[in-house]
This record gives C-alpha cells, structure tokens and sequence, in this order.
C-alpha cells in the first residue's frame, strides 16, 4: 500500500509506506465527524476539486482518505488541504474498484487535547463529468450596495476564480443576467449593464457589442435571457421590478413585478419581435426558457393583480408554445406544463434536462422571486409523460426531489450539458446568503448537495456575498478588461 502524508505545518510533502507518522487519537467518538462543509456521504465528479473541510476548534485535523490500493494521509493544523494531483490518484482508484472513497478523521482541540477519531464515511465518485467552470454573480445580498458586484467564473477543476466583468468597468452601474449559447460563451453569450453608458453587452463570434434593447420596438428593457441552441435569437422577459421591505415577516423583502411581457431578440436582423399575446396587461410573463431542441419556449405566466397590496395572491404557472427557428415566431397553442391554480403554490426558473425529458423548477408559496422566499424548493417533472390533450391542461408526472432540498432558500439551477450534474443556488448554511452546490442526476434521484468546494473551508463563511444565477459553461470567458471598458465610456 502507498501512503502520502502531508504535513501542511512544515510544508512538507514525502511518500511513505505503512503508517509511519499518522498521528493516533487517545478516544474515539461513535459519530460521524462534525466536519465543515459536510461532504459526508457526497457523490463527486471525477474532475471536481477537493473537498476540503474544517472541523470547529480544531489545532490539528488528519484525514486519512482510502481508495482501492491508495491511501492518502493528510494533516493540517487547522483545515484538511488535499493536494489537487493526490486526490486525482484517489478518484481514479475509487473508479477502479467500488467507486467509494473512505475517510476516516481525527481532531486535536483544547477540550480534546489528546485527540479524538470519528466514525468513517464515504464520498462517492461518479465517472460522469461536470463541466469545468460555472459562472455566476457576486453581490451583496441586501441589495443596497450596488458599488460592488461583478459576474465571475469558476474553474471547477482547481480553485481559480476570474472576474468576467465587474462594476468597476461600467461607471459602477448594476451588472446581472448573463446567459450563455449552448454553455458556450463563443457561440454567444450576453449580460445586461444598468445605469450610466448601461446597454445588453452581446458577445458572439469574438466581437463584443453593447446594443439597446429599449430602443427597439416598444421601449421595452430585457430582463432573464435565454439563448436559443442555434444561437441566433434570444428570449427575453421585460419586467417593471420593485421591491418592498416588511417588518413584521419571516421574509422581510418581497421583490415583485408591476408588470412583464416577452420579448424576442434577433441578433441576425438586429431586431426585436414581439407576439401581441404576451405584451398586453392581462398577463404578466416571466422567466423564459427554450427546450434543448429549440421546438419550444416555456415561460412563466400569471394573472395581474394589484401589486404590492396582492402580493401574496399572486401565483405563477408554467406554460409552453411551440418556437420557429427560422423566423422567431411562436406558434398558435398553448400548453400548460404546471398549473398554480390546480396544483398549488408559485413556479418559476424552468430549466429543462439536455436530453428535453426533465423540467426542474423553484415552487414557492406566492410571488416571483422565490429567493427571499424560506419555503421555496425545487420541484421536478416529467415531461415525457407530459398529457396536453385535456384542454391545454398539462398532465405532467411529478418526480421526487426531496433529496436536494432543504428546510431554507433553493432557487436559481442550472444543468449541466450532459444532464447529470445540477448547480444550485441556496441559503441552507446560515438563511442569509446563497451559496452553491452541486448534485449528482443518476437517473432516478439526486445525490446528497455539496457546497462548491474551496480551498479554505472558511472561505465559505467569510465572504460576505450571494452567489447569484449560477450556469456551467465548457470553456473560460476570455473577455479582454479594457475592451469591456471602452464600451461604457462617455463621450
């Protein structure tokens, strides 16, 4: 058997053989370790960072981490760091015999002085893939400082993190919505800037540009993109957003719409088309999001009511029609997929499985913007089963997923392109901010979440910021910082 121990105090890095150097605990406690983030009993990608993890007080930690024939020793004093190569050869291990790594731990703290070992658990490693970097926004949660924020990207095979635009490029302004083609940033990819010199900065093809949505058509702003698989046309959501604050709630803000419609971008023709069913004010729709085959458009929709006194009234389904590719133009029926009325409570984000046969969504009790929403939940559907003959009433089979879902705040997810992996926004750690997490589709159930790993555990903890609309892309933005610039500078 080889043995790797790492001594993160001294630095030092030997091979060795037996179990020369592993320290010993004087007890040993029948429990699982109280470890941080709890990764225990997680299922992994094979090309994931190493999850890292800390216990509360600890001086010391060893984790003593098996798979088939390696073993891997790791000591540090105060958090447990896996070096990224070290944990490649345990993956590769685990696939090579039942997929399992074992991890047994020890702590040394001021109460346990002599040290105490902790039950083993596994961490299960899957042989499907996870796209290597996600993209996401940073912001302070309260939504008041508006100085600091920025859309950034994660390689999910280190630790490294890039900036792809912050508000120190766009005269401080608000920067949100960003959305890929095909998890393809080449293919097109778009953000929204508010404020001064603000615009939808559009990146296809290399060439960046800064158009006006408002100023084609019906002055209409676009709000949560879609990019549509062949990547000419774009959907967008035009939304009169507010918010309110209350002081006698569980959910202190409510963010609301006074009004939204859908709109179409064609990037070919460098226009924006409109279907008069969804721009009257009879209806407000939200949230579009095109199948992975380009045949449909789903969106949410819901009855206006007087806003904000109605809030609590106002409840969201799910509806699709049918999308021409070659003209822009949506087709005549309208299928419910989720109704509020019959089947309760408010949908929104519908993202739809690559392979077209999943709908997942976040249902909360009432309203539009379920992230300061403590009930809120994901909620999965079948679409393949899906009945539409019934007078446009969906018929939809709806599938468990209680194992993603926490007594707190799931949102904003996305799937990954070969439709095993979800990433979630949530605020299951402390009810203040979102964090992400990644679970594992097999098929028939959701794994366990896992918090997004990071070097240092406390990384988690320590930085005050939400992470807002997380999508999985292929490949790293490349956006050069001083032609990003350039677009928002004022004559």
């Amino acid at each position: 058997m080889r043995t790797i121990k790492l001594l993160l105090f001294t630095v030092v890095v030997m091979a060795l053989s037996g179990c020369v150097g592993r320290r010993e605990a004087v007890r040993h406690a029948d429990t699982l370790p109280p470890i941080f983030p709890d990764y225990i009993g997680i299922t992994v990608p094979r090309n994931i960072a190493p999850p890292n993890f800390e216990i509360a007080g600890a001086r010391t930690i060893q984790a003593v981490l098996n798979a088939g024939n390696e073993e891997l020793v790791v000591i540090g004093d105060r958090y447990v760091d896996i070096a990224v190569d070290d944990w490649r050869t345990l993956q590769a291990a685990a696939l090579k015999s039942d997929g399992r790594i074992s991890v047994s731990v020890s702590a040394w703290t001021d109460q346990d002085e002599g040290g105490v070992s902790y039950d083993p658990f596994d961490i299960f490693v899957s042989e499907d893939d996870v796209d290597p970097w996600v993209a996401y926004r940073l912001i302070p949660p309260g939504y008041e400082t508006w100085c600091r924020m920025g859309i950034y990207e994660r390689d999910l095979e280190s630790f490294d993190e890039r900036a792809i635009i912050t508000n120190d490029q766009n005269n401080k302004g608000c920067v949100n919505c960003h959305s890929f083609a095909q998890y393809d940033a080449d293919k097109g990819m778009l953000f929204h800037s508010r404020g001064i010199g603000g615009g939808t900065v559009v990146y296809q093809n290399g060439v960046i540009d800064k158009i006006a949505l408002e100023s084609m058509g019906e002055q209409m702003s676009g709000t949560y993109p879609m990019w549509h698989p062949e990547g000419r046309f774009v959907v967008f959501s035009s939304n009169k957003t507010r918010q309110s604050f209350y002081a006698h709630s569980r959910d202190k803000i409510e963010v609301y719409d006074q009004g939204s419609d859908l709109m179409i971008y064609d990037s070919k023709n460098k226009n924006v088309l409109l279907d008069e069913r969804f721009t009257d004010s009879l209806n407000w729709e939200t949230f579009p999001a095109f199948s992975p085959d380009g045949q449909w458009l789903y969106f949410c929709t819901a009855k206006a009511v007087k806003m904000p006194a109605q809030y609590d009234q106002l409840r969201y389904s799910i509806v699709r029609v049918p999308f021409d590719s070659e003209t822009g133009q949506l087709g005549e029926k309208i299928d419910t997929v989720y109704s509020a009325s019959r089947q309760g409570g408010s949908a929104s984000f519908p993202r739809i499985s690559p392979d077209g046969r999943l709908l997942l969504f976040t249902l909360a009790d009432c309203g539009t913007f379920p992230i300061h929403h403590k009930e809120a939940d994901l909620k999965l559907m079948d679409l393949s089963k899906l009945d539409t003959t019934k007078e446009s009433i969906g018929e939809a089979v709806m599938l468990n997923a209680d194992d993603i879902n926490s007594p707190d705040v799931e949102s904003y997810h996305s799937w990954s392109s070969n439709g095993r992996w979800v990433v979630l926004s949530s605020k299951r750690i402390d009810g203040s901010y979102t964090r992400l997490f990644l679970s594992h589709w097999d098929g028939k159930r959701f794994s366990k979440p896992m918090l997004l790993p990071q070097r240092d555990p406390e990384h988690n903890v320590q930085r005050l910021y939400s992470y807002n609309i997380p999508e999985f892309i292929k490949s790293q933005v490349l956006f050069d910082a001083d032609e990003i610039a350039e677009l928002f500078k004022m004559n």
